[in-house]
C-alpha cells in the first residue's frame, strides 16, 4: 500500500515521511502542531515546491532547516487553504487562485487566522503570506510536475496525475472534518468518487498523514451516513450525539461542532 510505503524522519518537533513516487520524491512534514497540520513538499531533480505553509514559527524553522538540508532548489509555494505562516522562506513566489487569496486575506482563512492568533500568541505567525503569481488557468507546472486545480468556492484542491497522488484540504478516515451542509457533503461525496474511480492513491490533506483509495471510501459511507443523521435529527445537538453514537472513536471533535453549525445554521 503506498501510504504505508515511506522512509521516515523523525525532526525536533515534527516529522517526514519521504515517498518514492518515481518521478518524483514527496516529503509530508507532520508538524505535530496543535492544529496537526501538514506541509507537503515535492523534489524532482533537485527542483522542488511547497503545498501550504506551516503557520507556527518553530515548525517554519525547522521545515526550512530540512529543505536546506535537503538541498532542494524551491521554485514556489503553492498555498490554497492555509496562508498563515507569511514569514516561511522569504521571497519564494506564492502561487495561489483569485477565491483563495480572497479567503486566505479576507473571508473564512482569515477568520480561523485571527482566531488562533488569539488563541496560541507569539508561537503562531499570524502574518498572511502574499501572492505572486495568480493563476488564472486550471493547470500549474512547477519543478517540472503539472498539477491540475480543482477549484471550488473558498480555494481549490490538486491533482498530480503523473504521481498518482493528490491533495485536499481534509479527510481522515477516522476523524471528523468541517462539512458546510448537505450540499458540500455530496460535493466531497462526488469529488472522492471521481478520485476512487481514477485510481489515486495516495490522498494528501492538510489535517492529516497521507492516505489512500480505502480511506476514500470510508470517508465517502462517512459523509453518506452523516447526511442520513442530519436529516433524522432537529437540533445540533441532538445530532452531534447521534454522531458520537455512530462514531464513537472519531477525533476532531472541534470539526464536528463546526459541521453541527452549518447543518443547524
Amino acid at each position: 500500500m503506498k501510504k504505508n510505503d515511506f522512509e521516515a524522519i523523525e525532526l525536533g518537533k515534527g516529522a517526514v515521511r519521504v515517498y518514492d513516487l518515481g518521478a518524483a520524491r514527496l516529503h509530508a512534514y507532520q508538524t505535530n502542531d496543535p492544529l496537526a497540520d501538514e506541509v507537503f513538499v515535492v523534489e524532482r531533480g533537485g527542483r522542488g515546491f511547497v503545498i501550504e505553509l506551516p503557520c507556527f514559527r518553530d515548525n517554519i524553522a525547522e521545515l526550512e532547516a530540512y529543505v536546506r538540508g535537503q538541498d532542494i532548489a524551491v521554485e514556489g509555494i503553492v498555498a490554497a487553504y492555509h496562508m498563515a505562516g507569511g514569514s516561511f522562506m522569504p521571497g519564494t513566489p506564492v502561487y495561489s487562485t483569485g477565491e483563495a487569496e480572497a479567503y486566505g486575506h479576507e473571508g473564512g482563512g482569515k477568520a480561523l487566522v485571527d482566531g488562533f492568533a488569539a488563541a496560541f500568541g507569539e508561537a503562531f505567525d499570524a502574518s498572511v503570506a502574499q501572492v505572486t503569481n495568480l493563476v488564472e488557468g486550471d493547470e500549474l507546472e512547477l519543478a517540472g510536475v503539472c498539477m491540475r486545480l480543482v477549484r471550488n468556492a473558498d480555494a481549490f484542491d490538486l491533482e498530480l496525475p503523473e504521481l498518482g497522488a493528490a491533495y485536499l484540504h481534509m479527510l481522515g478516515h477516522d476523524c471528523h472534518s468541517i462539512v458546510a451542509g448537505p450540499a458540500h457533503a455530496d460535493a466531497q461525496i462526488a469529488q472522492l468518487q471521481g478520485l476512487v474511480e481514477a485510481g489515486i492513491d495516495l490522498i494528501l490533506t492538510s489535517h492529516y498523514t497521507p492516505e489512500d483509495l480505502k480511506d476514500a471510501r470510508t470517508k465517502i459511507a462517512y459523509l453518506e451516513e452523516l447526511k442520513r443523521l442530519a436529516a433524522a435529527s432537529t437540533t445540533a445537538e441532538g445530532f452531534k450525539a447521534a454522531v458520537d453514537a455512530r462514531f464513537p472513536s472519531y477525533g476532531g471533535a472541534n470539526y464536528l461542532d463546526m459541521t453541527a453549525g452549518f447543518f443547524f445554521a
